[in-house]
């Protein structure tokens, strides 16, 4: 079968398409044959050697897909084949097939496109674990968001607005301006050229931030830390900037806000069946219109190492999606 492989870790230059065994499923996962793979930032640092995992080389890259299932493994009796699922994984979507555990699999409610389903898991399902499980958001709250028009980031701002929360978006331009506000924002701030500190102030008139839902980290994130109101939640996603922050801890003792780790992939692993259950949630909720996912393009396999160079040169608003079939 066809896939995109990685050799080495020297980044999506060095990824080539080319042919494989096809997988077999163990007792505990399903085989896929793939339509539609997303890609996300965590797909472009694994192939960079820059994620905390690193996968035994060769191999095919992709955390996130849609598809048919084939074949299922001898201890899987919530999925047969011909079902329509999403799934998640640590590798493989960038092939014509892919096993997952069956754990980390769900079946697509009736109407659900297969592209857009590819890219709910990882996104919308790091938003609403950190919203909903972390956070325990309560409407009205203000929730700042950075990166927002990023896959994740434009996840947790429409995410947000179905929670009923006051959605601040921080953009690094103002190009981006236009769609977070069409996914929810209400206000907005661009980082790069607006201060932070001032507009933040502004907008919640001297409150401070409920939840702050952080993807870039460095400086950023170091601003955020005096910025969250009394018993606020500070929540660092992700480290998009390369640089990981120092905090002083006088400042969430002095407003007495909780900073809360927020690593959906590691909790998934450890509550299996909590994960299943909010990825039927997303599901239906996508089902429903009540999310929506944004496409900025769909690419064909072989040019997975175009659409990762545009995930790390900040290019892509919301997911490049891959079509497989």
């Amino acid at each position: 079968m066809r896939a995109v492989l990685c050799s080495s870790f020297t980044g999506p230059g060095d990824l080539r398409l080319g042919e494989i065994d096809e997988p077999k499923p163990a007792g505990d996962e399903i085989l896929i044959d793939v339509h539609a793979a997303s890609v996300s930032f965590m797909d472009q640092l694994v192939v960079s050697g820059l994620y905390q995992m690193r996968p035994p080389t060769p191999f095919v890259p992709g955390t996130e897909a849609s598809g048919v299932v084939v074949a299922v493994g001898d201890e899987v009796t919530a999925f047969a084949p011909g079902d329509r699922v999403a799934c998640s994984a640590w590798t493989g979507g960038y092939a014509e097939r892919m096993i997952a555990k069956d754990s980390k699999c769900v079946r697509l409610p009736e109407g659900v496109a297969f592209e857009a389903a590819a890219t709910v898991l990882h996104n919308y399902g790091t938003a609403y674990y950190a919203l909903v499980e972390r956070a325990r958001a309560q409407r009205g709250e203000t929730l700042f968001v950075t990166g927002s028009a990023g896959g994740v980031g434009l996840a947790a701002v429409d995410l947000g607005r179905h929670l009923g929360l006051r959605v601040v978006a921080g953009i690094g331009s103002d190009d981006k301006a236009a769609l977070v506000r069409r996914y929810g924002a209400g206000d907005i701030v661009n980082y790069r050229c607006e201060d932070l500190r001032d507009r933040i102030k502004s907008i919640t008139s001297g409150e401070g931030i409920d939840i702050g839902f952080d993807n870039i980290g460095g400086a950023i994130f170091e601003q955020m830390a005096r910025l969250m109101k009394w018993g606020g939640r500070l929540m660092p996603i992700g480290f998009t900037s390369g640089e990981i922050p120092q905090l002083p801890m006088n400042l969430p003792l002095l407003k007495n806000y909780s900073i809360l780790g927020v690593f959906v992939g590691a909790w998934a692993e450890k509550f299996s069946a909590e994960a299943a259950r909010m990825n039927a949630t997303l599901m239906q909720l996508l089902a429903d219109g009540k999310i929506r996912p944004h496409i900025d393009r769909v690419l064909r396999l072989e040019e997975a190492g175009e659409a990762m160079r545009a995930v790390a040169s900040r290019t892509v608003q919301g997911r490049i999606v891959l079509k497989v079939r």
